[in-house]
């Protein structure tokens, strides 16, 4: 188990959760993956977590919090870890 602050529940191969994972890798931002059941009414994991059963889901530790759908969770990370984050201001 990793100790990663952020978790990603995602599918092989779905481009929404590439979409993520581009964003992640772009921010240099250690994440777990977790691999979740293709058929949407089996993804109780993620339904635990997010109240969705949906991918790609995110839950961020750093922040507390835990979103779903590629677009919110891009534009998120762009506000969170990105150039324009609250935390680089002086």
């Amino acid at each position: 188990m990793s100790d990663a602050p952020i978790t990603f529940y995602r599918l092989q191969a779905c481009p929404f959760c590439e979409r993520v994972t581009r964003k992640l890798q772009e921010y240099d931002l250690e994440y777990d993956s977790r691999f979740v059941e293709p058929m949407h009414s089996q993804r109780n994991v993620v339904k635990r977590v997010s109240g969705k059963r949906s991918v790609p889901a995110v839950v961020d530790e750093n922040t507390g919090v835990t979103m779903s759908e590629s677009g919110n969770i891009v534009e998120y990370l762009d506000r969170t870890y990105g150039d324009g984050a609250a935390g680089g201001e002086a």
